[in-house]
């Protein structure tokens, strides 16, 4: 089920009788909730008694949960604690009041910014909302309740001034739509998310958005191109590659544009370098950087900013088979480099390096990729933030800050020419890893030396792009870093 958004204009009067199934009000911090507590709208007697009696903190994250109460139209109502009013506190707030709805059948939903200065974090608001509802139904069968999909099907977010918040609120809308969207993809099994139905996915977004163009080239035009490296990768696989071309053109044609490159690996045995059995099931998700790119080219379809972006994907299986690329062949990038193929399971590199290459021509202002390229980033930074390396200072720092106001978060780490010495090759002018030490950073070495015309970060993001466990399944992360990153250009 679908599920839509409206902003309202909303005091805490009108929200208590606004009819939804339920209501979450997300009070301020204790000194400006006490005025509304003094106000006059229904609750604020039970709210300030249990402020008083310590049965409500001012904390993020705790709850006070009402049901049938005088005064309010829906039959539960939440109230919940912002804490500081900070981005954080206000979605973990937000994420808390969720969670006490859990297991009930809210199909409408009302919730309440109790503070206006919190409308500037709407986007954070309905991303959690979001989070909390989604439900993977693509490949569910007649055995299972949730085929239907979301519960929630419509959420009236009210606030001071709807005016004021409008832009925020659009914003909160392409984020949800994009994030959604690289869940859908990033989500379902490699049998469902081929190379080919990957671009028929983006064929399909572009047809659903004139504002995006899409071509998706096939194993003819990749070895026209020389992509001797992407097309390594591929050998071992019976399903064709694809390298697929998103543009977004919103901006002066005289503008440079920003590129974005999403690795596609839309399954990773290791190759001949075969993974261990354990948790393979999971490299269903090494095409999570894919997934953020499509889900931003979502956000930016709904958005339409005045700006210019493309987006690259090459996508491919890594199988192990008679024709697969073997320890120690080597292979041949498309701007001539030769590449010793040490360890196939190191493959990432070996399809981004020649879209790199590719994205010369289109003389870009920068050059992003992002891809779950190393378990190091992983075992680094752990799933709180995802690694980021820049060869530009300002680049990094535009792309860190824009993780922080996202609560997206990422981290800058070293690129020491130091850490390439391991990548020396006496047959190939480079070798594809190193040693373990410092995974992470040599990966993105040997990236740096295929991205040297224009200003390049790449995220590692292989911590931070899916959960797993009994929550198994994609984060759709760093759609609101790239977003965010984009629309504070």
């Amino acid at each position: 089920m679908t599920m839509k958004f409206s902003l309202k204009s909303l005091s805490l009067s009108q929200a208590c009788a606004d009819k939804s199934d339920a209501l979450l009000i997300l009070m301020p911090s204790q000194a400006t909730s006490a005025k509304a507590s003094k106000a006059s709208w229904p609750l604020a007697q039970t709210v300030q008694g249990a402020q008083a009696s310590g049965d409500f903190e001012d904390k993020a994250g705790k709850v006070l949960t009402l049901y049938g109460a005088a005064g309010v139209a829906s039959r539960v109502a939440v109230i919940m604690s912002a804490g500081k009013g900070s981005a954080k506190d206000v979605r973990d707030a937000t994420s808390a009041g969720m969670a006490a709805l859990k297991g009930r059948s809210v199909k409408k939903l009302t919730i309440c910014l109790g503070d206006e200065s919190q409308s500037q974090h709407l986007p954070i608001v309905m991303q959690a909302i979001a989070d909390a509802t989604y439900v993977y139904t693509a490949t569910k069968g007649t055995g299972t309740k949730d085929k239907s999909g979301r519960v929630l099907a419509q959420v009236t977010v009210g606030v001071a001034d709807s005016a004021k918040a409008k832009k925020a609120f659009v914003h909160g809308q392409a984020l949800v739509a994009g994030m959604d969207f690289a869940k859908e993809w990033a989500n379902r099994p490699a049998n469902y998310a081929t190379p080919t139905m990957l671009g028929d996915a983006a064929k399909s977004l572009a047809k659903a958005h004139p504002a995006v163009l899409c071509e998706v080239l096939g194993p003819k035009e990749v070895a026209k191109l020389g992509m001797g490296s992407f097309m390594s990768v591929a050998r071992g696989s019976n399903e064709p590659l694809r390298f697929i071309v998103l543009k977004y053109m919103g901006g002066a044609k005289s503008a440079a544009p920003t590129v974005l490159i999403g690795k596609g690996v839309t399954f990773d045995t290791g190759g001949i370098s075969l993974k261990g059995g354990a948790g393979m099931d999971e490299m269903k998700f090494d095409m999570c950087g894919a997934a953020s790119v499509l889900g931003t080219f979502r956000a930016l379809a709904e958005l339409k900013p005045k700006l210019n972006v493309i987006g690259l994907i090459p996508a491919t299986e890594n199988m192990p088979s008679g024709h697969a690329t073997k320890p120690g062949d080597v292979v041949t990038a498309m701007d001539g480099q030769t590449i010793e193929v040490l360890n196939t399971d190191a493959e990432g590199r070996l399809i981004l390096n020649d879209a790199l290459v590719y994205a010369k021509r289109f003389k870009p202002a920068a050059v992003v990729d992002i891809a779950t390229l190393t378990g190091a980033c992983g075992i680094a930074l752990g799933a709180v933030r995802a690694g980021l390396f820049s060869t530009n200072d300002a680049l990094a720092a535009e792309l860190h800050n824009a993780g922080e106001r996202a609560l997206d978060l990422c981290w800058r780490l070293p690129l020491d020419d130091e850490y390439a010495e391991g990548l020396k090759s006496n047959f190939a002018d480079v070798a594809n890893v190193s040693d373990r030490q410092g995974g992470a950073v040599t990966a993105a070495k040997f990236l740096e030396r295929f991205a040297k015309d224009y200003p390049w970060a790449h995220l590692d993001i292989a911590g931070v792009a899916w959960k797993g466990g009994r929550e198994k399944g994609s984060t759709a992360r760093p759609v609101g870093l790239l977003l965010e990153w984009l629309l504070s250009k």
